[in-house]
C-alpha cells in the first residue's frame, strides 16, 4: 500500500453529481466586530467576561474578524472549490435587544454583502438562524430559552431574516445543536448563559422551547414565504454515535437509549409528536408536555435533517453512572473510549472528547434514515482539531496530515451510507477557518485554513484545504481508481 493508493480510497465521483460540498462556521466564532455596525451583546459576549469561563481568557470580540475579511474568505472558499458556505446570522446584529421592534439596517446590510459575495462566486449560502448567541437582553429580561415568550421572539426574528434574505437564501437551519445549548448552557453551566442551579429541570425547558421556536419559524416560512421563495428549512442536531460496548442486551439497550437522549430528544417530537418513551419514563414531570396545538405546529416541520457529527463512543449500561451531569447520569450509561479488548476506539484529536472513528458517521446516518422515514440529510458539521501550541512551528500546524486522514475516512463512510440507502445530500467541513472554540477559546484549531493570530489574522490554507481542493476538483490522483 502506497500513500498514493490510500489517496484513491475516496473520490468526488463516489458522490452524486449534485451533492453539495461546503464549509461551515458560526457568527460568534468568526465574525468579531462586537461593537460595530449597531450589534447588541449576546449571552456569549457577557459569558466570556467572567474570568474562568474560557480556558485562555479570550473572547469573540474580534475573533477572526470575518466582518471585515468576508470578501477574502469567500474568495478563498471559492478558490478551494467549495460550492456552499454554511454560516450563522447573529440575532443581536439584526435586533440588538432581540425584541424585534427595530431592525438594525447595518446588520442586514452586512449579511446582504456576504450573501451577494457568495452568489457572485457561484456558491450557495446555507444560513443558520441561531448558533448559540442569544441576545443578552432576552436572557436578562425574562430568562431567554427558559421562558415560552422566546418562541414568539424567535419567530419574529426568523420572519425578518426570511423577508430580508430569502430571495437569495434557499437553505435555512433554524437552530444549531439545541442539545448543547440545553445541557451545557443550562445544566453543566460551561456554555453561555452558564446556568447549573436547576440542572434536572432547566435543560428540558430550554430544549422544549427551542423545539417550539424551530416549529414556529417553519410555520412562518410555510405560510408567508415558501410559495414565493421555494426554500427549505431544517434543524442541525449533534450526535456522537453510540456503539454497544458488548453484545449483552443491557449494553445494546443502553446504546439505543443514548441515541434517544441525543437525536430522539429533538426528532421524535417532530416526527412522532412526543419525546422518546425512555425519556418520559426516566425524567417524568421534568420533561415538559406538548399540547395538541404544539403537536400540530411541530408536524412536518422539517425539510431536511442536519447532522453535526465528530466522534463515537462505546456505551455500556451501568446502574450508577460515573457521569457528574444529571442529563448523563439519568441515562444509566457509561461512555467508553476503549473496546473490551482494551484498544482505543480510534486515534485522538486535540479535544479530550474527540476520537477519530469514521465508521460512526455511517451508522449515525443510517440510524436517522431508518428511524425517521429516510429524510433528506445534510452533514452540517464534521471535522477535527489540533492543539494550538506556541512551541509548534507554523509549518507543522499547516501540514495537518491527521486531518486529511480524518476527512478521507469520514467522507468514505458518508459515501458508503449513500450506497446503503441514506438520502445524504450535502457535507460541510467544520470548520472553514481556525476560530474561537467556545469554552476552549483559541487553544484548539479546527480550521482547514490557518489563522495567524499574532500577525494581523493572516489566512493560510493548510494541507487539508489543498487535499480537499484536489478532491473537489477530481484531480486524477484522487479520482483515478485504477
Amino acid at each position: 500500500m502506497t500513500a498514493k493508493s490510500e489517496e484513491r480510497e475516496v473520490a468526488r465521483s463516489d458522490f452524486p453529481p449534485n451533492f453539495v460540498f461546503g464549509v461551515a462556521t458560526s457568527a460568534y466564532q468568526v465574525e468579531g466586530a462586537r461593537r460595530e455596525g449597531g450589534r447588541g451583546d449576546s449571552i456569549w459576549d457577557v459569558f466570556t467576561e467572567t474570568k474562568g469561563n474560557v480556558l485562555d481568557g479570550s473572547n469573540g470580540d474580534v475573533a477572526v474578524d470575518q466582518y471585515h475579511h468576508y470578501k477574502e474568505d469567500v474568495d478563498l472558499m471559492h478558490n478551494l472549490g467549495f460550492g456552499a458556505y454554511r454560516f450563522s446570522i447573529s440575532w443581536s446584529r439584526i435586533f440588538p435587544d432581540g425584541l424585534g421592534t427595530k431592525i438594525n439596517e447595518e446588520g442586514v446590510a452586512y449579511y446582504n454583502r456576504l450573501i451577494d459575495a457568495l452568489l457572485e462566486k457561484g456558491m450557495k449560502p446555507y444560513v443558520t438562524l441561531y448558533h448559540w448567541d442569544l441576545p443578552y437582553h432576552l436572557h436578562e429580561s425574562f430568562g431567554g430559552w427558559l421562558n415560552e415568550k422566546i418562541v414568539g421572539y424567535f419567530a419574529i426574528y426568523a420572519e425578518t431574516c426570511f423577508a430580508k434574505f430569502g430571495d437569495r437564501v434557499k437553505h435555512w437551519i433554524t437552530i444549531n445543536e439545541p442539545l448543547q445549548t440545553a445541557v451545557n448552557g443550562y445544566g453543566a453551566g460551561i456554555f453561555a448563559p452558564g446556568r447549573k442551579e436547576r440542572s434536572s429541570v432547566e435543560p428540558y425547558l430550554a430544549a422544549h422551547f427551542q423545539i417550539l421556536a424551530h416549529a414556529a419559524a417553519v410555520d412562518v416560512y410555510k405560510k408567508k414565504f415558501k410559495a414565493k421563495q421555494g426554500g427549505q428549512v431544517g434543524l442541525a442536531l449533534d450526535c456522537e454515535w453510540a456503539e454497544a460496548f458488548t453484545d449483552k442486551m443491557q449494553d445494546k439497550i443502553a446504546a439505543e437509549r443514548r441515541l434517544d437522549f441525543q437525536l430522539g430528544w429533538y426528532l421524535d417530537p417532530i416526527y412522532y409528536g412526543d419525546y422518546p418513551a425512555v425519556m418520559r419514563e426516566r425524567l417524568g414531570d421534568q420533561l415538559p408536555k406538548f399540547t395538541e396545538k404544539d403537536k400540530e405546529l411541530m408536524r412536518d416541520s422539517l425539510d431536511f435533517v442536519g447532522l453535526n457529527h465528530y466522534t463515537t463512543r462505546y456505551i455500556a449500561h451501568v446502574h450508577d453512572s460515573p457521569e457528574e451531569q444529571y442529563f448523563y447520569k439519568v441515562q444509566q450509561m457509561e461512555r467508553i473510549a476503549k473496546c473490551s479488548e482494551g484498544n482505543a476506539i480510534g486515534e485522538k484529536g486535540a479535544s479530550e472528547w474527540l476520537y477519530i472513528v469514521p465508521w460512526g458517521i455511517r451508522k449515525a446516518l443510517i440510524h436517522i434514515s431508518q428511524r425517521y422515514n429516510n429524510p433528506p440529510i445534510y452533514v452540517t458539521e464534521n471535522g477535527m482539531d489540533d492543539e494550538d501550541n506556541v512551541e509548534t512551528p507554523t509549518h507543522e500546524l499547516l501540514d495537518d496530515k491527521k486531518r486529511i486522514g480524518y476527512f478521507r475516512g469520514y467522507l468514505a463512510a458518508v459515501a458508503q451510507s449513500i450506497r446503503d440507502g441514506a438520502d445524504v445530500q450535502g457535507y460541510f467541513a467544520w470548520s472553514f477557518i481556525d476560530n474561537f472554540e467556545w469554552a476552549q477559546g483559541y487553544t484548539k484549531r479546527f480550521g482547514l485554513v490557518y489563522v495567524d493570530y499574532k500577525n494581523g489574522l493572516s489566512r493560510y490554507p493548510k494541507s487539508s484545504a489543498i487535499w480537499f481542493s484536489q478532491f473537489l476538483k477530481g484531480n486524477k490522483e484522487n479520482d483515478n481508481k485504477g
